[in-house]
This record gives C-alpha cells, sequence and structure tokens, in this order.
C-alpha cells in the first residue's frame, strides 16, 4: 500500500511536466530550432525518468503482494493444522504442497530481495542524480551477476539510457540493441526497440532507423498508446516511408 501511495506524486510530477510542455512548445516556436529540440529532449527525459520511478514502485509492490499471500497460505494451513489436532504443524513435505506455485517473476529472480536488487536501485538512483558513469556501472555490475532477473531488462534499458544521457551514442545504440534481443519479452523490450530506432536516426542511419521502427509495429503490436504515437511521431519526423 505505502508503494502506491509513493506513486501519487509522481504521478502527479509527470502531469505537471507534460503540463509545462504545452507553453513552453507554443512559446518556443519563434526560438532557435537547436533550442527547441534541446528542450524537447529535455522533457522527453524527464518524462522517462519518472516513467521509470513508476516502474520500480509497482515491482516493489508487486514483490510485496507475493509476500502478503506467502504469509497468508502460511496462516491458513496453521489454522487447519490446529483444526485437526496439531498445534505448531509443520508443512507437509510431500504431496500437494501447501504453498501456490512460485509465479514466472517470482522463478525469475533468484536474487530478489538481496543485494542483487539493491545493485538495481542504487544504480537507478545515481542516474536520478545524474551520476550517469555511476549507473553505467552499477547496472553491468547487477546484468552481470543477474542476468535471469526479472529487472534484467530494465536494467539493460536504463544503461542505454545512462549512455544516451551523456551523448555516446555509438554505446547506446549497442546496450539498447542488446536489450532488444536478450530482453526482447521484457516489460522493457518495447522500450529497447524505440530507443535503439532513435538513437539510429541521432546517429544518422536514418533508413536504419526507419527499418527498427517498422519492426516496431510487428513485433509489439499490444504496445502501449504512448508508444506507438512515439514510433509514429519519430516516423513522421525522419520521413520514413
Amino acid at each position: 500500500m505505502k508503494a502506491l501511495f509513493a506513486m501519487k506524486p509522481l504521478l502527479a510530477r509527470l502531469v505537471i511536466v507534460l503540463a509545462l510542455a504545452v507553453p513552453t512548445a507554443v512559446a518556443a516556436q519563434r526560438a532557435d530550432p537547436v533550442y527547441i529540440e534541446d528542450r524537447l529532449n529535455q522533457l522527453q527525459q524527464s518524462i522517462t525518468m519518472l516513467t521509470g520511478q513508476i516502474e520500480q514502485l509497482q515491482y516493489r509492490n508487486q514483490q510485496l503482494q507475493q509476500q502478503m499471500e506467502k504469509l497468508r497460505t502460511d496462516y491458513e494451513f496453521r489454522i487447519e493444522q490446529l483444526e485437526k489436532g496439531r498445534p505448531g504443524g509443520t508443512p507437509p513435505r510431500s504431496g500437494t504442497p501447501s504453498t501456490p506455485a512460485p509465479s514466472p517473476t517470482a522463478a525469475a529472480t533468484p536474487s530478489a530481495g538481496g543485494g542483487g536488487e539493491q545493485l538495481y536501485h542504487d544504480a537507478f538512483k545515481k542516474l536520478q542524480d545524474g551520476d550517469y558513469a555511476g549507473a553505467e556501472r552499477g547496472f553491468k555490475a547487477f546484468l552481470q551477476g543477474n542476468p535471469k532477473h526479472a529487472l534484467a531488462g530494465n536494467a539493460q534499458y536504463w544503461l542505454g539510457e545512462s549512455y544516451y544521457a551523456r551523448r555516446d551514442y555509438q554505446s547506446a545504440m549497442t546496450a539498447f540493441a542488446e536489450g532488444y534481443k536478450v530482453y526482447k519479452n521484457s516489460p522493457k523490450g518495447p522500450d529497447n526497440l524505440l530507443k535503439l530506432g532513435i538513437t539510429l536516426a541521432t546517429l544518422g542511419r536514418k533508413p536504419d532507423a526507419c527499418a527498427v521502427f517498422a519492426k516496431f509495429t510487428q513485433d509489439y503490436p499490444r504496445a502501449t498508446d504512448l508508444q506507438k504515437r512515439r514510433v509514429q511521431q519519430e516516423r513522421q519526423k525522419n520521413a520514413c516511408g
């Protein structure tokens, strides 16, 4: 519940950012084109960071729900044992397990709640603080030790963002491409592919960028409306056929 309440101020901040973007964009029509592009990139980066914070809170809320479900199941089992006259009984060692099978997310998080997950959160905090080099080291360390973690796809994406924020577009391109290749089906799969196309366009490789945007539509037909709009905007911006 704390995680859900914590999401409210983040959503409020996101609304404020979007609200400020409208008058800024109108006034910027008479400004230098370079300034307009830079300002829009800053706003997009702010929205991206806020989205990342919301994703973290959603993940933590999911972990809390799994813990509560485990506690509830254990409580029901003990009540059942008491009713059968076996106070303090322990779960049976064979037969039908008293706890539900772990969810795919839980099965994919061998180090959840341990040092690995903390490493991810520390790296994300550095990214928020503008310590892009520190964030890069943190995400790399996390991925090296936790390649199968449920947050691995996210870590790969934010690694690419740490490069992109420093204008190291070659490294960003490699990171986003790796995120799409290795973590295609992760929650961050669409974002990795989208940002790969944007990075290719930034590097002047517009034909490759257009090919990536076309592939996005094929690979992620169920992407969010926001992601689809962003792809369409990038296609128009880069004159993709």
